[in-house]
């Protein structure tokens, strides 16, 4: 069974007797531990595309790791505007005009090249898609206070930003190379949602279910990035039809119940604790949560390992080995 096929399994709820991982770095870790695992873990296949700028650094130790989803990063927009923020008495026909970065042809000869040359799910990935493109444009405190006190306005800004989202989505869902669409939007804090779960029911969901219907339509699975606590919001997301749920942190849901209640309708990819056992932790107790873990959000199928956030540079390199080499033992 190829890693991609593996990664279709575990995200249809299938027990293929294999436990797939992903393990990703921030940037300052991979310039902090990059160099160091792709020797260890050393590739000649990846480093020449490396050296050939075909895939980045942090694509490179992704590969080199054996990871079997890779992320890949598909032209997209901003504002275009110079501050970072505007104004909410600026009428929503007057909202700032955008504007669309990264090269199609680079993006599609790059993810072809992936296909031909390794074993892995490709996963096209968008940071702040929705939720978080809308408050990185005002600011968090400023769009709650958009959403409890001039809510016609932040509906048109939530609303604008899918109408972009839906074009950029659709100029590369067409790519038969690409495998799902992660989106990226934090609701979450350690105890709860950032919103209500209404005021998500309301403003945030209509939104999200053109995007995952949209990338349905042309038979791609839908991963979701949140952070935090959102327990509130999952039975939305399994009526929405989202297929992954990353990163589940275990300090602000329990992973087991999120397993027991929503694993027969929802794959689960993270768990293992960047918030304590990874820095502070030993190389043994890493070892051992990650076992736990794995063992218990496994069962039939619907999981991929990985740390509950992308590795910190606080996490000390013996312990980052001893997640890696844990991961492999169950494939």
């Amino acid at each position: 069974m190829t890693g991609r096929e593996l990664i279709n399994e575990i995200t249809t709820h299938k027990s293929p007797g294999k436990v797939p991982y992903s393990i990703v770095l921030t940037t300052e870790a991979y310039e902090a531990y990059g160099d160091r695992l792709l020797a260890e873990y050393r590739n000649e296949q990846v480093m020449r595309d490396l050296t050939d700028g075909i895939i980045s650094k942090p694509q490179a130790v992704s590969l080199a790791l054996g990871n079997h989803l890779l992320y890949v990063f598909p032209p997209w927009w901003n504002w275009n505007i110079t501050d970072g923020s505007f104004s909410r008495y600026d009428p929503p026909d007057y909202l700032p005009d955008t504007v669309g970065y990264g090269s199609y042809y680079e993006f599609f000869t790059q993810i072809k090249h992936i296909r031909e040359n390794y074993d892995v799910y490709i996963i096209a990935t968008i940071w702040g898609s929705h939720w978080e493109k809308a408050y990185f444009s005002r600011g968090i405190e400023n769009f709650l206070a958009d959403l409890a006190g001039n809510t016609e306005w932040a509906q048109a800004l939530l609303d604008m930003i899918i109408r972009k989202n839906i074009v950029m989505l659709e100029n590369f869902l067409t790519a038969p190379e690409i495998d799902a669409v992660l989106l990226g939007s934090d609701w979450g804090t350690q105890r709860g949602l950032v919103m209500s779960p209404e005021c998500f029911k309301k403003m945030i969901k209509p939104g999200e279910k053109q995007e995952y219907d949209l990338i349905k339509k042309y038979g791609r699975k839908v991963f979701i990035h949140s952070c935090g606590n959102i327990l509130g919001i999952m039975d939305d997301l399994v009526e929405l039809g989202a297929d992954c749920l990353n990163p589940i942190q275990p300090e602000c849901m329990d992973i087991a119940l999120l397993k027991s209640k929503y694993g027969s309708e929802m794959s689960f990819y993270g768990g293992i604790s960047t918030q304590d056992t990874l820095p502070f932790g030993s190389p043994g107790e890493v070892r051992a949560e990650t076992r736990k873990v794995i063992e218990s959000m496994s069962v039939n199928g619907g999981y991929i390992t990985a740390p509950s956030q992308e590795i910190q540079i606080d996490v000390p390199y013996e312990n980052l080995r001893a997640l890696i080499e844990t991961a492999k033992e169950y494939i």
